[in-house]
């Protein structure tokens, strides 16, 4: 089975978590969305699609490449994923960026973490994830574990 992992990453996290869901499938391909169009969906039998998540939305690049491709990604093996830090909010980060017919067609949602690095971000970024994670130091959440459950759920 072919598979693409498609990200949208801001600082790094979500691409660090297609890279820990890529260990888990031989020959996987990542592909960064804001890199470049996506390749030919018609050369992929499993599509893995993740977000970076930011005042509980995902990056604008995964939601038009959700609503452009919708059909297509109907017509395969669908797992979306997030990455963040607020694992109480899963059901409604899905719920709220991933069109309907998407979500139930996916094999796995899930939240799978996220890193908090103020090194990487600006003074705006810094303040919001104080008043709403209540993070002000660095974070790693990413769950291994998640990760694994959620390539086992896809099939891979």
């Amino acid at each position: 089975m072919k598979t693409i992992i498609l990200y949208a990453t801001k600082h790094g996290a979500t691409a660090e978590i297609a890279r820990r869901i890529a260990n888990h499938v031989s020959n996987a391909t990542l592909h960064d969305l804001k890199q470049s169009s996506a390749p030919n969906l018609a050369d992929f039998d499993c599509i893995i699609v993740g977000s970076a998540v930011y005042a509980g939305m995902f990056r604008k690049e995964a939601k038009a490449f959700l609503t452009q491709h919708a059909d297509a990604l109907l017509q395969k093996q669908l797992g979306l994923f997030a990455s963040g830090l607020l694992p109480a909010e899963e059901p409604e980060i899905f719920a709220d960026n991933v069109p309907v017919p998407l979500l139930a067609h996916a094999q796995a949602a899930m939240l799978l973490g996220g890193i908090f690095d103020p090194a990487k971000t600006n003074f705006a970024e810094r303040m919001a994830m104080k008043a709403v994670a209540k993070q002000t130091g660095y974070a790693d959440t990413i769950d291994d574990s998640r990760i694994a459950d959620f390539a086992k759920k896809n099939g891979l």
